[in-house]
């Protein structure tokens, strides 16, 4: 008789028939602790969602920003318990709406964003001294920043009364997104210009939000996903003690995004893992003193990359089983996608579908009764060991490359994404990976839902907007701050965040502020080879 194949999760490791207490050693079992105590396994509070549950953000933003405004309002009526904000894409590598490049995806998958203007009105009637706000946005974060931070002074609310997180991880734009500008020591200057100013001026701000979430969704395994994450991490971490920033002032300003996809009991063990492997690292590696630097704050997304075009339906079901792992592995803040986005932006109805699926899961399940209901659960534990063990290969590995950015520019992460990709796409090309609606269970009549689309007039409406802003805005005083971007850009040794503010104050457009640092700092071309 043939011997079976072995059953092994989805990054590889080989999974038991049973497990039993002896398949964890007893220093395992032991170093597990308590909620709200050194490594963290269990949860960063002692209370967890007894004391507060996690905050629900639904990725938010497309078209003009008075639709998205509309958008918050009536998620904010809805129960939400904090905005999560999309830009387009020429927002996000630094075009204005009327750069010929932009033509076509103005307001398509996220909102426009030009100016000054566009941000007021984006949050207009919203006070931003009672929301959290976190903005999807790297390359040009601390513009958005900016702006935001105008917008609420100018709603009378001071910058040390914001709260919320700006995305900013540029390593990961070079490893599986591609939304880059600037190439990446100049990036790593930017991020860490914010990361000092906001820990001084805007000290409820989370200035970057380490991401894994679009490795994972790129094509790598859990495994991978927390090792590039906590790689890039450290590289952020070094360029703010490069600096001369004492670890514990930022260390507890820094968050983290990951991904939850299908592979449930994997996914609530990646989270533990990662609280244990991310105190230790603070501790042992960078000599934190403060227990809020070795905190592992993470916000969570179910999975984009998993839900299917066909039978929408069913992703209602694979969003809320990836949304219950998340919440079992304790995050501090998650986003459920919408049923019909492998196909459109999402309806209203299909967004209160997917924010009613969080509430349903905080309010009726009894999970959160308890803090860390699977800890002690002898598969669970093995995971959690097993996981830890293997990031730490990697992170040994890529620091031998000389770290993150080293590893960045050999090309060695985007390389490791590429193979696993490939082999994930392979077993669902041959059938050993089930994807229910897709290669098994298909169903002929399958109908398409109705839609969400972009009203074409959006764009010409936002264009005509940025031109008049352009003709009624004092240009002398526009050219006069950009000069003085310019000469700062140019001097290492000077926090740009105060110049790009002043910028912005005087109605100078996300594109030409990102122009003057493509001027100074050049634009990153991908080396390719055949």
């Amino acid at each position: 008789m043939a011997e079976s194949k072995p059953f092994k999760t989805d990054s590889g490791i080989e999974v038991k028939k049973i497990y039993s207490n002896s398949d964890i050693p007893a220093n395992i079992l032991s170093s597990i602790g308590s909620p709200g105590e050194f490594p963290y396994t269990r949860g960063i509070y002692p209370e967890m969602y007894r004391g507060r549950l996690w905050t629900m953000r639904m990725y938010s933003g497309f078209g003009s920003a008075e639709e998205t405004n509309n958008r918050f309002k009536f998620l904010l009526e809805n129960g939400q318990t904090g905005l999560s904000l999309a830009f387009d894409l020429p927002t996000q590598t630094g075009r204005d709406s009327d750069n010929p490049q932009s033509e076509g995806e103005v307001g398509r998958t996220g909102v426009a964003i030009s100016s000054l203007n566009d941000m007021m009105t984006c949050f207009e009637s919203i006070p931003l001294d009672r929301v959290s706000t976190s903005m999807t946005i790297n390359s040009t974060a601390s513009t958005l920043l900016s702006l935001y931070i105008v917008v609420a002074e100018q709603q009378g609310v001071s910058p040390d009364k914001l709260r919320g997180t700006t995305q900013n991880d540029i390593l990961k734009e070079y490893i599986s997104r591609n939304t880059y500008i600037y190439p990446p020591r100049p990036s790593l200057r930017l991020i860490g210009d914010m990361i000092q100013y906001t820990s001084q001026k805007v000290p409820q701000w989370y200035p970057i939000s380490i991401s894994g979430y679009h490795m994972r969704e790129a094509g790598s395994n859990a495994i991978q996903e927390l090792a590039f994450t906590f790689a890039n991490a450290i590289e952020y971490i070094d360029t703010c003690r490069q600096r001369g920033l004492d670890v514990d002032s930022f260390a507890p300003r820094l968050s983290f995004f990951f991904c939850c996809t299908m592979e449930f009991f994997e996914e609530i063990a990646k989270f533990r893992a990662a609280r244990r492997i991310y105190s230790k690292l603070m501790k042992e590696k960078f000599g934190a003193k403060d227990p809020k630097s070795c905190h592992l704050r993470f916000h969570v997304q179910t999975s984009g990359e998993s839900l299917t075009a066909q039978q929408v339906d069913n992703n209602i079901v694979r969003v809320s089983l990836q949304a219950l792992a998340a919440v079992l592995g304790g995050c501090q803040s998650l986003h459920t996608n919408s049923r019909d986005e492998a196909l459109a932006l999402p309806t209203e109805e299909s967004v209160k579908v997917a924010l009613r699926t969080q509430q349903v899961i905080a309010n009726e399940t009894g999970i959160t009764k308890t803090v860390d209901p699977l800890g002690g659960s002898y598969y669970v534990e093995e995971l959690t060991a097993k996981i830890e063990d293997e990031v730490q290969d990697y992170l040994r590995r890529i620091e031998s490359m000389g770290g993150a950015l080293a590893a960045v520019e050999k090309g060695y992460f985007q390389e490791e994404i590429r193979k696993n990709s490939y082999r994930l796409k392979k077993e669902i090309d041959q059938n050993e990976r089930i994807i229910v609606g897709v290669n098994k269970f298909q169903d002929l009549k399958d109908k398409e839902p109705q839609l969400n689309s972009i009203n074409p007039e959006v764009e010409k409406k936002q264009l005509l907007r940025l031109k008049e802003l352009k003709g009624s805005r004092d240009k002398t005083k526009v050219d006069s701050v950009l000069s003085e971007l310019c000469k700062a850009a140019e001097n290492d040794s000077v926090n740009l965040m105060p110049y790009i503010i002043e910028s912005v104050k005087s109605r100078a457009t996300l594109g030409e502020i990102s122009a003057v640092f493509k001027e100074v700092f050049g634009a990153y071309l991908p080396k390719i080879s055949f």
